[in-house]
């Protein structure tokens, strides 16, 4: 695939020999869509990754607050939810950077430790939709951040596509060190709640774990 070439410094897939899955969720915190996501997840004891939206985040503190006492990596993804290709490399560094503030912020929360919030061993970016410049990943390598893409996209988002393709479209893919995205969003609710209790029961019965990245 010409983006895994083009892009060979961001994280397309975790390669494991073990039984590991890495689920990820995109867009949050959204308020009982999150929840909801985090009480499945605890069903199957299972971690995850949220890459969350900065200004979500300002908007529902208690939501995010909640994702890292149950002990789930976050990452940052923009805070206003940009597209790379559209917006001009400083501003999309900006804005990384205003949401980045309402993680700092959030570590100073009662019960949560800033080690906690940066759950971070290390600081983790998705670019929304997947998309960013050569240059812009340039620039968030030498912020810190490890770049975290998939290589199972769930495509719950999408309005034209039945939740059994949904289904289809992970189980199909999956493979020993898959990063599966999902969004914990309005938009992709009714998707996401078909699909994934399916993936975390089947998966869980064919002995696999799932973790969170690191």
């Amino acid at each position: 695939m010409l983006l895994k070439l083009i892009f060979r410094n961001c994280i397309w897939r975790l390669s494991s020999k073990e039984k590991v899955l890495y689920l990820t969720f995109d867009d949050g915190p959204t308020p009982e869509i999150t929840e909801w996501t985090l009480n499945e997840l605890k069903k199957h004891k299972a971690k995850a990754t949220f890459f969350c939206i900065g200004k979500n985040i300002g908007e529902h503190p208690e939501i995010f607050k909640k994702v890292i006492e149950e002990k789930h990596s976050v990452g940052n993804h923009t805070n206003n939810h940009l597209n790379g290709w559209k917006t001009k490399t400083e501003d999309y560094l900006k804005n990384i950077d205003e949401a980045e503030k309402y993680f700092e912020e959030s570590a100073t929360l009662k019960a949560v430790t800033l080690s906690a919030v940066e759950g971070r061993n290390q600081k983790l970016f998705r670019p929304p939709y997947g998309k960013l410049t050569i240059s812009q990943s340039k620039n968030i390598r030498k912020k810190g951040y490890k770049i975290i893409m998939w290589d199972v996209l769930s495509a719950d988002y999408d309005p034209n596509i039945t939740n059994e393709k949904c289904l289809e479209n992970v189980i199909r893919n999956i493979q020993n060190g898959s990063i599966v995205v999902f969004h914990d969003s309005v938009k992709a609710s009714e998707k996401l709640k078909f699909v994934l209790p399916k993936v975390l029961e089947y998966y869980s019965y064919q002995g696999y774990n799932f973790r969170s990245i690191e």
